[in-house]
């Protein structure tokens, strides 16, 4: 038998007991418990960590002073991105609850991360924030992309698994695009300071049509070099275009926000940084198509228009000049043909070059006839150097002879000679010339002293 809920002892007038049975005191506590401490956030150490064959996740969460029993079930307990292990200081929201049938204190964890982690989302969230207020994720300076990228700088790991699925599509896609790998440690302490260093050498040079900032997945933790403001500011300040492709598509950087496009994933970066080679191929083939098929309809209804003309003509022109302009049309006709056939072989040859002239762009030819174009250059600028000194050379020989021949040293050689007196002067008269004066008369081979007399 059940004892009543409310006992009186009659006689004393005592106010009647409420008696409680332990899973109704339990299940007051619970309530009290919840309604006070619905979500708490709690840090600790983890001890006793225990996942059955339910998936469910059990543990105890403690300090230096206490500890406290946890469970976090299933499906949240799988969706955590770490395995929780013994002795890992961990961050957890989680409800305050009474587990009634054993009536034990304990926590229902909602979220886990690493404490660390915790830390760092606050201050991702604060930069963010900042650099969005200053504008740098602004859509309107978001930069388009180069439709036919020459050359593309990747800023990455040289050795991670990033750059091999970067290489590999754009070697599929197309492969006319020259890649050069700028590498830079993309985890720790030096990488970002690496990062802003290649970004402004790489904005600076002018080399590249766009640049690929890249890694693989990781934790929070492992991908903090991509959320440092100075990387952030050296985005923003690059002269070209930047695509940013960080971890996994569920990962975010703020190197994302501010680059002119997000890449979910390395691989889908590459195959937004160039065209598809076949898909081009038919876009081509369904444009030379297009060509054709309006080339005949105007053919056709060119000759429409001459069959038309050419009744009008019958019925309007005697006999022999419509023989005439019959056989005349009847040229044209043939004439339109051929063109016809002419023009679409033309369009098919120039399809042709074209190809040929896209597999010529590939690097290895095109280094061969740079080459070749580089000695035939050098075989020019020589012969025109030649040539020229050659020109120059009969110029001044021309010119000196045209200045010998008003020299007065030419005048000398036919037998004429100049006087000087004792000062150099040249005498232009002989009037006031004394006796004894001393004179120096320059002949063809040579001066000649003279002294004047009376005689």
């Amino acid at each position: 038998m059940h004892a009543p809920d409310d006992l009186s002892d009659g006689a004393g007038g005592q106010p009647p007991r409420h008696i409680l049975t332990p899973s109704t005191l339990n299940r007051l506590v619970r309530g009290l418990l919840e309604d006070a401490l619905p979500l708490v956030w709690i840090e600790g150490e983890l001890s006793n960590v225990a996942r059955p064959a339910s998936g469910h996740l059990y543990f105890t969460l403690k300090d230096s002073a206490a500890q406290v029993r946890c469970a976090m079930f299933k499906p949240k307990s799988s969706w955590l991105r770490f395995k929780p292990a013994d002795g890992m200081h961990v961050l957890m929201r989680a409800r305050v609850g009474l587990y009634e049938p054993r009536g034990e204190f304990q926590l229902v964890a909602e979220h886990m991360e690493p404490a660390g982690e915790g830390a760092l989302q606050r201050e991702f969230e604060r930069l963010k924030a900042q650099l969005d207020a200053e504008g740098l994720f602004a859509a309107e300076r978001k930069r388009p992309l180069p439709r036919f990228a020459r050359r593309i700088g990747v800023i990455t790991s040289a050795t991670g698994a990033a750059i091999r699925d970067v290489l590999s599509v754009l070697a599929r896609r197309w492969p006319l695009v020259n890649v050069e790998v700028l590498p830079v440690p993309v985890q720790g302490r030096e990488a970002p300071p690496a990062i802003v260093s290649m970004l402004r050498k790489a904005s600076a040079c002018g080399r590249y049509d766009v640049l690929l900032l890249t890694r693989g997945g990781g934790s929070l933790e492992d991908l903090w070099a991509f959320n440092d403001e100075q990387v952030a500011r050296a985005i923003h300040a690059s002269a070209v275009p930047v695509v940013s492709a960080v971890g996994h598509e569920i990962d975010f950087s703020i190197a994302d926000f501010v680059a002119d496009l997000r890449a979910p994933t390395p691989s889908a970066a590459a195959e937004l940084l160039v065209p598809d080679a076949v898909a081009l191929g038919r876009h081509l083939e369904q444009l030379q198509q297009r060509i054709v098929a309006i080339q005949e309809r105007r053919l056709q209804a060119r000759i429409q228009r001459i069959d038309h003309l050419l009744a009008r003509l019958q019925s309007q022109r005697p006999q022999a000049r419509l023989a005439r302009d019959r056989e005349r049309l009847l040229q044209l006709r043939r004439r339109l043909l051929g063109a016809r056939q002419s023009r679409t072989t033309q369009q098919t040859v120039r399809l042709e070059r074209a190809h040929a002239r896209l597999l010529a762009l590939h690097p290895r030819q095109r280094l061969a006839l740079w080459r070749q174009q580089l000695e035939q250059q050098a075989t020019h600028l020589r012969r025109s150097i030649e040539h020229k000194l050659e020109r120059e050379r009969l110029t001044l020989q021309q010119t000196a002879r045209t200045m010998h021949a008003v020299s007065p040293l030419a005048t000398l050689e036919r037998g004429y000679a100049i006087l000087f007196d004792a000062d150099g002067k040249v005498l232009r008269s002989a009037q006031n010339v004394a006796v004894d004066t001393l004179l120096r008369a320059r002949l063809a081979d040579g001066d000649l002293p003279l002294r004047v007399s009376d005689d």
